[in-house]
């Protein structure tokens, strides 16, 4: 379902432990903001659900010591084995990671990857992905919520800034940019191998990179925290598909980027979580624009109702730096 980013370099094995559990301990691991406090480095944690039931993994960057390995298994109390770890090679997951993955097609967005073009209809917007060591094909319902709820925005806003907080493969960016061609667009992950992946994307998209209206500016960045970030705020749109904990915390930062009647997208939370996240930015000034209702993974369209300014931008982007802790995960 999500996927891992780690710091390792590209070359060296990821490895994964993988535990049994019930749909409440899911929910209870994806709610948690920082299970492994104690471990440094963090491990990322997924939860996701698998033909045999529910599941937690824990990706790292190196074989997982004995007292992480408890921590982990801490999750699950009603899982009757072990954690099981496996050393997974990172051209091996490039390759598990794409295949058999179909076109999807949501509204006039067509999403593929090198080996499955599928057919992209006259008018349609084609995007090539290849997530690679980043991730975010338009399989899952967070990133394809978003790209829905951004074809409706489309309808009736013309963004000249937007913000990509979490970008993953690039799909969200590229996906803008094709809808608004002048906008200026800023896309940073805290994950420095998934934004190497996501300008590779680009360029095979023809996708323009740099600082000028019409390109996307990749950065490497927690949260919001980037003196680019914040000098070109405040943005008309922004995205965040992370998860329901970063989000929460970066509500106060995050607000901040966004200019008085633009609107935030929120993604990667549970619909049980989607109150406090509401929450979270109500408090800070936005009201509620859409939710979905009933899906499993919820996506959240907020706009701000109160004004911003730059300094108040800068000043909560400094402020971010304290948010290191933000995975994103663009799923």
């Amino acid at each position: 379902m999500t996927a891992p980013h780690t710091q390792a370099p590209p070359d060296t094995p990821l490895y994964c432990a993988t535990l049994p559990c019930t749909r409440a301990e899911a929910d209870a691991a994806a709610q948690s903001d920082s299970p492994f406090e104690a471990h440094e480095p963090q491990p990322s944690l997924v939860a996701s659900e698998t033909a045999d039931g529910w599941c937690l993994q824990m990706w790292t960057d190196a074989p997982p010591a004995d007292a992480l390995l408890a921590a982990f298994a801490a999750l699950a109390p009603s899982a009757a084995t072990p954690p099981q770890v496996e050393a997974i090679d990172p051209i091996d997951w490039v390759t598990l990671s794409q295949q058999g993955l179909e076109p999807v097609t949501i509204g006039r967005v067509h999403l593929h990857t090198a080996d499955r073009a599928g057919e992209g209809l006259s008018g349609q917007i084609v995007i090539r992905v290849d997530a690679g060591l980043a991730f975010g094909t338009g399989q899952h319902a967070t990133t394809s919520g978003v790209i829905a709820a951004t074809l409706q925005r489309a309808r009736t806003h013309s963004p000249r800034r937007i913000l990509d907080v979490g970008t993953g493969s690039g799909v969200l960016a590229f996906v803008a940019h094709r809808l608004w061609r002048r906008a200026r667009i800023v896309a940073a992950d805290i994950d420095p191998v998934a934004v190497r992946v996501a300008r590779a994307n680009a360029r095979q998209n023809a996708i323009p990179q740099g600082q000028n209206a019409g390109q996307v500016d990749w950065l490497t960045a927690p949260g919001v925290a980037h003196r680019r970030i914040a000098h070109r705020a405040p943005y008309d749109l922004v995205f965040a598909n992370i998860l329901a904990g970063p989000l929460v915390a970066l509500a106060p930062s995050l607000a901040a980027m966004v200019t008085k009647g633009g609107q935030l997208i929120l993604a990667g939370l549970l619909q049980s979580q989607a109150r406090g996240v509401i929450a979270a930015y109500r408090a800070r000034g936005f009201v509620l624009v859409s939710k979905s209702p009933s899906a499993e993974w919820p996506v959240i369209v907020l706009r701000r109702a109160r004004p911003c300014s730059r300094a108040t931008a800068i000043r909560a982007a400094r402020h971010g730096r304290a948010a290191r802790s933000a995975r994103a995960v663009t799923i």
